[in-house]
């Protein structure tokens, strides 16, 4: 932008040089002068050549930096909307306070006291399994007959209920009789009865689960959903005593 003004200026001083030798024309003008008037009127035309290659430049770089604003808008955009549709079975990222903490522990291991170590068990016997999201992968390879018009949010959605029930379910079955109220020991009680020997060291729910600990609807939808988690080897069914488990794998 600085040429241009370089330019417009040095262009405005000649002007006003070539008007005031053309004022000086009703006198007789000497060859000297005229030569003069020659010379500026050529340097005139030399700056008005520079001056129409700036413009041009000049309108090269704005179409150009237009071009870029519309890129950067369109990533903006692009941002905004993953932004706005982040599935909510995304992980989320880990502190890094916890880190430095997980870290600390795994330096410590090998200084674990008896006392200590009794806790750590009590630690894996509270563990509970939980089902893994359906990758995006997993989903495309779901036959459309078995999909219909389950959307891959919609599947994930049943997952994390499924999550929810499991969760729940087993932290009332790692607490003590005396600590529960009666509905919780009616379901503690419950839960144990639906126990058998193909069931020991697995995680499952049932039918009843399902309406005790999550908004969800047990119903053709939700039986279709169970298909297509079967086909993604995330359960399996375990019959028997009339009761239909669903187990993790």
């Amino acid at each position: 932008m600085g040429d241009l003004e370089e330019i417009s200026q040095h262009f405005q001083n000649k002007l006003s040089s070539i008007h005031l030798m053309l004022d000086l024309s009703a006198t007789d003008f000497p060859k000297q002068k005229i030569k003069k008037l020659g010379e500026e009127i050529l340097e005139l035309q030399i700056i008005l050549e520079e001056f129409e290659k700036c413009v041009d430049h000049q309108k090269v770089q704005l179409q150009q930096l237009k071009e870029l604003e519309k890129l950067i808008q369109n990533d903006l955009e692009g941002v905004q909307h993953m932004k706005d549709n982040i599935p909510a079975h995304i992980p989320k990222k880990t502190s890094p306070v916890k880190e430095n903490k997980d870290a600390a522990n795994q330096n410590t291991a090998t200084d674990v006291q008896p006392a200590q170590a009794e806790n750590v068990k009590k630690t894996k016997r509270g563990f509970v399994r939980e089902m893994h999201y359906i990758t995006s992968q997993e989903y495309e390879s779901i036959p459309q007959y078995m999909k219909g018009r389950v959307s891959y949010e919609q599947l994930n959605t049943v997952v994390e209920s499924i999550n929810t029930a499991i969760r729940a379910k087993y932290k009332i079955l790692s607490q003590p009789m005396k600590a529960l109220n009666i509905h919780a020991r009616n379901l503690q009680q419950r839960f144990k009865n639906q126990e058998s020997k193909d069931t020991k060291g697995q995680f499952f729910v049932v039918e009843d689960d399902i309406l005790e600990f999550t908004q969800m609807k047990v119903d053709k939808r939700f039986q279709g959903i169970l298909n297509m988690l079967r086909h993604c080897q995330r359960l399996r069914e375990i019959r028997g005593g009339g009761v239909v488990r669903y187990t993790l794998n």
